[in-house]
Parts: C-alpha cells; structure tokens; sequence
C-alpha cells in the first residue's frame, strides 16, 4: 500500500507540477489570443444570453434549458473548491496565489468557451434519443478515429475521478463539517445525503437540471452577501489585502505569524492548480453539461458557458479570498476550511462559522449532482447507454462510504486522475481550435 501511495504521489507531482500548469495557462492564452479576446469582450453579451436562456425553448435540440445546462455546470465547480481551496492556496502560497487564481480564471473563459463550442457542435444522440457530447465526442466526431483512443482516455479517467473528487471527497467534507459544527453523525450525513441524492439523479439530467436552477443561484448569493457582510466588517483592511495579492504575486513573501512564509513559485503554483481545481477550466466538464441544453448554436452556449469560470473564481472564490486576507486570519497557522471558517467567524461571532458550514454542506451537495452526470456521460461513451443505470446505483451507494471513510488515498488519486483528464481534452482545444475560431466568426458575421 506504501509503494502504492508513494507512486501515485509521484504521478500527481508531474500531473499538477509546473509542466502541467503551464500547459493549462498557455492553452487558454493561444486560444484566447485565436478568438481576439472575444471571451472578455463578451461577458455581458454572455450573461445576457443566460437570462434569456431560462426558457427551455425547443425540445428537440436537447433535455434542458441553457440557464440549467450553466447551473448545473456552475453546481459541479462551485463546492469545496471555492472555501477550502481557495484558503489552501492562500495557507500555502500566500495572498499573491489569489492573482494568480484570477489569472487562471481569465485565460480560463476562453478555455472553456472553447470546450464548451466543440461539445455542442460535435454532439449527437444516443439510443435513447438524448443528446450526449463532450471532450470524447468532439474528440471522436471532429479528429476522427485515429484519435478515438484519446477520447476513450478522458472518459476513463473521468468515470473513475468522478467517484473521488466529484462523490466521496465531497460528502467526506460535508460529514466532518457538520460533525464538527453541529455534532452530526458522520454516518447520518452519508445516510441522509445517499437518500437525496439517489431522488434526483435517480430522474437524470432534467431532474438535475431543475434542482441545480433552483439551488445553485440561491446558494451563491447567500454565500456572497455572508462574504460582503465580512468585508464590510472589516472596510478599512481591504485596500491593504489587495497591496498584499498584487505585491506577493511576484515579490517572495517571509513568515510571519502562523504562516511559513512563500516564494513566488508557490504563488503561481497554488493559486493556479486551486483556480483550475475550482472552476475545471481545461479539465472538459463545462461542455459535457451544456451539450444537454436546448440550442441551435454552439456559439451561443459557448457564451454561456464561459462564465461558469468567471462566477466560480471572479466572484465566488475572490470574495473567499478577501475575507481570509482582510481578517488577517491568514496568518493564523490554520489552513483548509478551518481557515475561511476562522475568516468569518472573526467579522461574525458565534454565527459565521455554522454560516460558512452550512454553505460548504450545499455546495459540496451539489457537485455530487453534477459530477454524477459527468461520470455518467465518460461512461456511457465507454459501454453504451446499458451503463446508466448500474452508474447511477453504485454513485448513490458510494456516498454514505465516503461520509465515514478515511479518504486520503482516495483524494490523492482521485486529484490525480482530475489533472489527466486535461492532458486529452487540451490536447483535442488546440487541434479543434481552428473550428471555434471558425464557427465564432461566422456567428458574428451574420449579426
């Protein structure tokens, strides 16, 4: 087991060191340099079009309506990524990995508009008449098959980090949250938890779809007006946090207090594999979720689709982040959730603790939702439609395991297949990259 640990912690070394990071940056900056920074031009056009989105419009150009398709994209990324992540590189690398999570998050947009334009243009139905796409469709159905083994290797790789990092990681946060919150049960959080999840995606994707539209934006601007109640508290220190992340993004930064101190490597190294474990830019997910929304243009729902990554780390993880620099608490020594939990605990005594539980609960909650549609897809792509139901099974059935489980193996390799999932899908961007341009101009073209 020791020689095991060992190798898989030398896997996720090189799957999320330095080679890996860059590739995942300079990807999204040739992309967003192909589309002429289209992505940040467009951001109100983009949120424009997910309101009027809601609707579901035509039945037979896919299962549920763009806003859903986005939500439940948005409920997969937003979780624990945003709270423990986000303080893990703070703990780590310092304030200055807040820039470099923002700058992940910009490249990011054109990352995943890209994903998310090849996933609707290159889907198709399956036996069941839904339609199915994604990093090993567009892969299949736009390089042909000599390169369907690329496609085959994400859907590996993602049926079997879905468990991890979308399952049992997820319930395992949320079960000590709440036990050390409010005292409940680890295996009462599983059992609870199995039996809610096993009623919604037991009704697949238009079930999840409904769910996530009613749950994920509550759940963000509830979290959000917590965080601004924070930074209210503490007015006067934000223009100080702010000289903070801007001076440690490239000046090394000595310990002091708790903290150990951090060079500027650790700053982009932390803030950038926390930002892509956050909002997935790079990793193919967006598009998975946004082949299943009613549209008749994959540039459209690429729009859409972008600002999963500018919700999930502009604004949910940055106010996180100022929180954590504002209160000072960064220098506490505590690192993980305990840290954004001691963030607003300080500006809210007695309550903003259990308010921060309470938000790390849903949103973990959540991603088990959308990480189940995403395990299913790599799945169904691998043995056809006859994998469904045994999926959705053994995904409800996991979840109580993950609740009293000791899960730090299982995080590790579950992290590690989470990086190679991006190695196919970037490799099938820059390929593909060509037909998004492509498609994006003749968009525009016709006004």
């Amino acid at each position: 087991m020791e020689f095991l640990n060992n190798l898989v912690n030398s896997i996720n070394a090189l799957v999320w060191g330095p080679p890996m990071l860059v590739l995942i940056l300079g990807t999204g900056l040739i992309l967003m340099i192909m589309l002429k920074f289209m992505p940040l031009a467009r951001i109100g056009t983009g949120f424009a079009l997910m309101w009027r989105g809601r609707a579901k419009g035509d039945a037979e150009t896919g299962e549920i309506s763009p806003f859903q398709a986005l939500m439940t994209s948005l409920a997969a990324t937003v979780g624990t990524g945003n709270i423990a992540g986000v303080a893990t590189a703070i703990f780590l690398g310092g304030p200055g990995a807040l820039f470099w999570m923002w700058c992940t998050a910009l490249v990011g947009m054109a990352t995943k508009y890209c994903e998310v334009v090849l996933a609707v243009h290159y889907r198709e139905k399956d036996d069941r008449g839904e339609h199915v796409g994604g990093p090993m469709y567009a892969i299949k159905n736009g390089l042909g098959k000599k390169w369907i083994w690329l496609g085959t290797a994400f859907a590996i790789f993602g049926g079997f980090a879905g468990f991890g990092i979308g399952n049992m990681v997820q319930v395992n946060s949320m079960a000590h949250a709440l036990q050390t919150t409010f005292s409940v049960p680890l295996w009462l959080t599983g059992l609870g938890t199995m039996v809610i999840v096993g009623l919604v995606i037991l009704g697949g994707i238009r079930r999840i779809g409904v769910v996530a539209a009613s749950l994920v934006p509550f759940m963000c601007l509830a979290y959000l007006i917590a965080a601004v109640v924070v930074l209210v508290v503490n007015a006067e220190a934000i223009p100080a946090a702010f000289g903070l992340i801007f001076t440690h993004a490239f000046t090394p930064i000595a310990a002091t207090g708790g903290f150990a101190g951090a060079a500027v490597m650790a700053a982009i190294r932390f803030g950038v594999a926390r930002g892509i474990f956050s909002n997935e830019a790079g990793l193919g997910t967006a598009g998975i979720a946004q082949a299943a929304g009613t549209t008749t243009s994959s540039v459209r729902s690429g729009m859409i689709g972008m600002l999963g990554t500018f919700i999930d780390t502009i604004i949910v993880c940055s106010m996180t982040g100022l929180a954590i620099i504002c209160t000072g608490v960064w220098t506490s020594g505590e690192s993980g959730a305990a840290l954004s939990a001691a963030a607003f605990e300080s500006a809210m005594p007695g309550i903003g603790g259990a308010i921060l539980t309470v938000a790390l609960v849903v949103f973990a909650f959540t991603t088990i939702l959308g990480w189940s549609y995403f395990g299913e897809k790599c799945w169904e792509f691998l043995v056809g439609t006859k994998a469904i139901w045994p999926f959705r099974l053994i995904w409800v059935i996991a979840v109580p395991f993950g609740a009293i489980a000791q899960l730090d193996f299982a995080w590790l390799l579950a992290d590690t297949l989470n990086g190679l999932m991006a190695i196919p899908n970037l490799i099938s961007l820059l390929l593909l990259s060509p037909v998004v341009v492509k498609l994006t101009r003749e968009y525009f073209a016709r006004g």
